[in-house]
């Protein structure tokens, strides 16, 4: 019996099982994200990522470890020249697993397991959005403004409209007065025309007796 004991060996021997996490830890870290089952995502998960942790601090000696481990040396310098700097700020947590439908065959729990911080999608996701508040009676309160608008609308049209009809009434008020204005200025005009031709009148008629009279005398010498 296997009471209390929680350790998944996975249908494997030791050996077996050591160099199993081994390749599929350098292909998670070759790849990023690789398909498995569930069982070996979670047994992964406690191999890799105790890994990833070691590599934070670059030296001689947490390489030698985590060769010892990974036995790839591909893998081992990916692993400490790229993932190390992208998860630098991250305490812990390096992995996700995303569980997918069942397999064909056997109809095993499978999933994607992947390193967080290499999944942009879900990064953008993640990405705080800004809270919504929503307040009651909002419909109502624009078809107030819109009713006060209309109405604002309505008291300028009429107050343009007044002072149209103030202006045409002013204007007709003072036609009248223009026109008796115009009227006196072309009497006075034509008073002081004729004022001045009645002069020139009187004098040709002054002239006309004279002229009459000197004629009479001539026709008295020519009858002598």
């Amino acid at each position: 019996m296997r009471h209390g004991k929680k350790f998944n060996h996975l249908s494997r021997t030791a050996p077996h099982r050591k160099a199993m996490l081994s390749n599929m830890a350098s292909s998670l870290i070759q790849h990023k994200r690789i398909t498995t089952t569930v069982a070996k995502a979670k047994a992964l998960r406690k191999y890799v990522e105790p890994l990833i942790t070691k590599a934070k601090d670059d030296t001689t000696h947490s390489r030698r470890v985590v060769f010892s481990y990974l036995q790839d040396k591909d893998s081992v310098s990916t692993l400490f020249n790229e993932i190390a700097e992208k998860v630098a700020a991250r305490p812990g947590g390096y992995t996700r697993i995303i569980k997918t439908n069942n397999r064909l065959g056997d109809n095993a729990d499978m999933c994607i397991i992947e390193l967080v911080d290499y999944n942009e999608l879900l990064l953008t996701e993640a990405a705080p959005k800004k809270k919504s508040t929503r307040r009651r009676g909002g419909k109502k309160k624009a078809a107030d403004k819109a009713v006060e608008a209309t109405a604002t609308e309505a008291v300028v049209e009429e107050a343009v409209v007044e002072e149209t009809v103030v202006e045409e009434a002013v204007v007709e008020e003072a036609a009248p007065e223009v026109e008796e204005v115009v009227e006196a200025e072309v009497e006075e005009t034509t008073e002081a025309v004729t004022e001045e031709e009645a002069p020139a009148a009187e004098a040709d008629e002054a002239t006309e007796p004279e002229a009459s009279a000197d004629d009479s005398e001539e026709e008295k010498k020519d009858a002598e």
